[in-house]
């Protein structure tokens, strides 16, 4: 492989990289978020014998931006779920083959995720949730941010499969340094 090419799939990887660090981050700090908001809901509503109207609404955006995030990290470290009794029993380029029809398949799914994420994004833009008073787009943006990551990384392993080079699968690969 070229040395130019080699280059460009490197310096994808660390951008990459960094995206996917920076989505753990905030998956973390919003599945952190949640569980205090939660906790905090608890305590108000069986100790104080109230309650906090926001509480529900905002952790259920909160569960959506890490679970969308994390989901897309997930793709490029390659543990999202698969199929693997038939890659047992087929030569090499025929699982490279599938590999490549797994990420497309994948990256299609990012696409319609945002897509049809950043349709409803839009239907919703003009209402407003009582309880935050923020509009209702803010319900769909995970899944329009979800979706453009799970674009971005499936891209990226067809690129670096596409150019020789190994895509992570089950953690066996550190992208970074391949």
């Amino acid at each position: 492989m070229p040395q130019e090419t080699r280059d460009h799939m490197r310096a994808l990887a660390e951008f990459c990289g960094l995206v996917a660090r920076a989505a753990l981050w905030i998956a973390g700090v919003g599945l952190s978020l949640m569980t205090a908001i939660i906790a905090a809901q608890v305590f108000y509503r069986y100790v104080l014998n109230n309650s906090i109207v926001w509480s529900e609404p905002f952790s259920v955006i909160l569960m959506g931006w890490f679970i969308f995030f994390g989901a897309a990290v997930g793709i490029r470290e390659g543990y999202h779920l698969s199929f693997d009794i038939l890659l047992y029993v087929v030569p090499t380029r025929v699982k490279l083959a599938l590999f490549s029809l797994s990420d497309l398949l994948v990256g299609l799914f990012g696409a319609g995720m945002t897509w049809y994420g950043g349709q409803l994004m839009l239907s919703a833009w003009n209402t407003k949730l009582p309880s935050l008073g923020l509009t209702g787009a803010v319900d769909f943006m995970p899944l329009v941010g979800g979706g453009v990551l799970i674009l971005l990384f499936s891209v990226e392993r067809l690129l670096r499969r596409a150019a020789g080079l190994p895509t992570a699968r089950f953690g066996e690969v550190d992208m970074a340094e391949a």
